[in-house]
């Protein structure tokens, strides 16, 4: 018994000390980081003070290194340019100076004269990686993906991270759209660190754009066949098996890669992504609670699980966790339409207008934002700012069929109908084959009395798509109207209807 009792407490001892060690260190580290940014700041006084008066300051190479790399933190980018300009007469060789112009220059836009400056630094160093990573970004931002190649090539054989350098070839050939060499690219990459999730992102998107992802099942079965217990194998697979719609499959994938390792938080997040595909939400709730726990919190998570709450009607909780979301990171446009979405469900219009224009204040072109708002805006009685959101949504690069639907609907609640049908017809110029555009239309025209005309669309309609009937009879309550349109519609019934 006193041997347990002395055991268990030389126990608490170590723990206690390690703990106290790691306070410790915790503690020095946040002084020595508390120094250094109080000698940068000095550091910069000194410098701004030596431009002002012209004073006969000293400042070696690591001090104007430290004073560019305050400028940029502060995106303070003439600052930083003006700084490394001084450096760099002074210290005209440094590599390091040279790499943080191209930095800067690449901050203004000035991509030519950033490639410029690092191909001066490479005179002295040809063949410093970190300078040929760098042109090699440099030219894939460029749009110039041959010479990215070329670049990244020259790399491969001296860099240790080789799957980073394959990675950056894959996008090159991305941006060439070149997907079966970004494959190989990316697969080569695999092949020397299969736990690159950007690599493994990359590979299944080139495969999908393809069509070749369930092809490609042999590929990642070969991985798990070969090391049974890499849970990245299993993880992998899973994300394919997600991309393929083959959810269940999905499941076993993740459940696997989480029995090996029950602190990957990823295979727990993704298994959460594909239980709310299969609309098992309090399962999603689960996996996303123990990527929580493994992971820790972040406005992504919280987001996922607010939708889930969302999804099950719970919208007080939705509501909770996309605020969470929006605490840790105010940019998350995510979390303010979250909010919004939750609180357009429960019909409180008003609230839900205020969050929708928080997330558009940030993402300006997302149409879901903006259709969001203007059907709240609508809700709310505002009928003039809605229409002003739909014009905004018109301006768009690709238009959501429901768009022209609903625009055009608050018109002809309004008895505009010229002016409904000019909207529906601006749907039609892009996609005149659309069913749901020409019963529409077919609609605001009955409602304008050109019978004729609207005959002529609704038999279009009926002819392409004739199951999309039902929702004309919505439009008029009136029975007599239901049954002459029934006795018209009921002409063009096929024999499988």
């Amino acid at each position: 018994m006193p041997i347990k009792w002395i055991t268990f407490t030389g126990i608490i001892l170590v723990v206690f000390k390690f703990k106290l060690i790691l306070s410790i260190i915790h503690s020095q580290t946040s002084m020595m980081e508390h120094h250094r940014k109080k000698e940068e700041k000095e550091l910069v006084k000194r410098f701004e003070a030596y431009l002002k008066m012209g004073d006969n300051q000293y400042f070696d190479e690591d001090d104007f290194l430290a004073i560019t790399n305050f400028y940029l933190e502060s995106d303070k980018i003439k600052w930083a340019l003006k700084a490394c300009d001084l450096g760099l007469k002074q210290y005209a060789y440094s590599t390091d100076l040279i790499a943080d112009k191209a930095e800067i220059l690449t901050r203004m836009g000035r991509l030519t004269d950033a490639i410029s400056c690092i191909d001066h630094a490479l005179i002295y160093g040809p063949n410093d990686v970190d300078l040929l990573m760098q042109k090699g970004s440099l030219h894939t931002i460029s749009g110039e993906y041959l010479s990215s190649v070329a670049c990244f090539r020259k790399i491969l054989p001296m860099s240790e991270e080789r799957d980073e350098i394959l990675y950056h070839i894959g996008l090159a050939y991305q941006g060439l759209e070149d997907f079966e060499k970004a494959t190989e690219a990316y697969k080569e990459a695999m092949e020397f660190n299969l736990n690159n999730e950007s690599v493994l992102y990359e590979l299944t998107y080139c495969l999908e754009i393809m069509g070749a992802l369930q092809k490609s099942i042999p590929y990642y079965q070969k991985f798990i066949d070969t090391d049974p217990y890499s849970e990245y194998a299993w993880y992998n697979m899973g994300i394919v098996y997600n991309k393929l719609k083959q959810f269940d499959k999905a499941i076993d994938a993740y459940e696997f890669a989480a029995a090996i390792d029950e602190t990957f938080s990823s295979a727990h997040f993704n298994m959460g992504n594909t239980y709310m595909n299969l609309q098992k939400y309090d399962k999603a709730i689960a996996s996303y609670l123990l990527t929580l726990e493994y992971e820790g919190p972040g406005p992504e998570l919280y987001c996922h699980m607010g939708a889930c709450y969302e999804k099950m009607g719970q919208y007080e909780i939705g509501i909770r966790y996309y605020t969470k979301a929006s605490k840790i990171d105010q940019l998350y446009h995510q979390a303010w339409f979250g909010v919004g979405t939750c609180l357009a469900f429960k019909e409180n219009w008003l609230e839900a207008t205020h969050f929708f224009k928080k997330a558009i204040k940030i993402d300006p072109l997302n149409e879901a934002y903006l259709n969001s708002l203007a059907a709240s805006e609508y809700s709310l009685g505002n009928s003039v700012s809605a229409l002003e959101t739909y014009e905004q949504l018109s301006q768009l690069e690709s238009v959501k069929p429901a768009v022209w639907l609903d625009w055009s609907r608050i018109y002809y609640d309004q008895g505009d109908y010229n002016r409904a049908l000019s909207v529906i017809d601006r749907g039609l110029s892009e996609m005149p084959d659309e069913s749901t555009y020409l019963y529409r239309k077919a609609v605001y025209l009955l409602a304008y009395g050109r019978y004729k005309d609207a005959m002529i669309f609704l038999e279009q309609a009926l002819i392409l798509n004739y199951d999309g009937h039902a929702e004309v009879y919505a439009f008029f309550e009136d029975l007599t109207t239901q049954k002459a349109l029934f006795k018209i519609i009921d002409q063009y019934r096929k024999d499988d209807h």
